[in-house]
């Protein structure tokens, strides 16, 4: 109930002042930018999707023994010589069925760019944190390997490291870890130097805490956002890269091909009609990608007060 108090306004009653939490305003920022949003439900979509393959993909396209060599190469809408499947993308040289290889795909191109980003932004954040709380010899130290790393083509890395290791999901992982490490170290650096002047980490260190409590339970969580958005990048990057490696030959094994090796698959036959065969995997990657890169640019300005208009 509303109360008057001489002649002045109501008093709104305080149990139905809504107070606005810092998780509600960051949604509330968010979705303000439509397209993030649309990108948000496309990568929930593909996510769930990819997680759900094996239940409803119409082929396994990892089942070299459900494939029929007769089933290369059909059309996008045949059906199978037996008619028990309708192959709404088509086949490729195999007789594998591409909306089942592209569900398939989803998953080791999202388990490789996720799984790959979360190990070296663990990796980068931990040096970076180290070289902006220790300084002296160890940031230098840290910091000239970080430059030395960046200063090399990032595809050429990947690509020497796979020549050495040979075809696996794994390696395609260390690859890409050993390539975008000095991503994440460089930002946490740059962020955690400011925050080292901060009182709360001399009352820490006044209070003589352990340095791996100062660095991980103090310095790190206020490192997170510009932390969160290079992540989401990497992770967009992480996924193009294992795309180029297997399209080059080098990534993951034929055994489970990823949507870099679909396109791969078919790039000699687009010349010849067959462009269903490269072309639906391309689209998927292109959504992929666009879709993760829209959500990253949207948390990009959210937080970082700076960019907020």
């Amino acid at each position: 109930m509303s109360a008057v108090v001489g002649q002045g306004a109501p008093i709104e009653d305080p149990a139905k002042i809504k107070v606005e939490t810092p998780f509600r305003r960051f949604c509330s920022e968010f979705a303000e930018s439509k397209l993030a949003l649309g990108g948000l439900i496309v990568i929930s979509i593909i996510i769930v999707v990819a997680i759900l393959a094996p239940f409803i993909s119409p082929q396994d396209p990892y089942d070299l023994a459900v494939l029929d060599i007769m089933d290369g190469r059909l059309e996008p809408g045949e059906k199978s010589g037996d008619g028990s499947i309708t192959y709404w993308l088509g086949t490729d040289d195999q007789g594998r069925d591409m909306l089942s290889g592209i569900m398939y795909g989803l998953r080791i191109s999202l388990t490789v760019g996720a799984g790959s980003a979360f190990i070296a932004c663990m990796v980068g954040a931990s040096l970076g944190l180290a070289a902006a709380y220790a300084g002296g010899k160890t940031d230098s130290i840290i910091m000239r390997i970080v430059d030395l790393q960046l200063s090399f083509p990032s595809i050429l890395v990947a690509l020497m490291i796979l020549a050495f290791l040979g075809k696996s999901v794994t390696n395609v992982v260390i690859a890409i870890v050993v390539v975008e490490w000095a991503y994440y170290a460089r930002t946490v650096r740059g962020t955690a130097l400011v925050e080292r002047r901060r009182e709360y980490i001399e009352a820490a260190e006044c209070l003589a805490l352990p340095r791996y409590r100062i660095l991980f339970r103090h310095l790190l969580p206020n490192c997170l956002p510009p932390l969160i958005v290079i992540g989401t990048m990497q992770v967009a990057r992480a996924i193009a890269l294992e795309a180029t490696l297997s399209f080059l030959g080098l990534g993951v094994p034929i055994t489970e091909p990823s949507l870099g090796l679909l396109i791969a698959n078919g790039y000699e036959y687009m010349l010849s009609g067959k462009y269903w065969i490269s072309f639906y995997p391309g689209i998927a990657l292109l959504v992929t990608i666009v879709a993760i890169n829209l959500v990253g640019d949207q948390l990009r300005d959210v937080l970082n007060p700076r960019l907020q208009k």
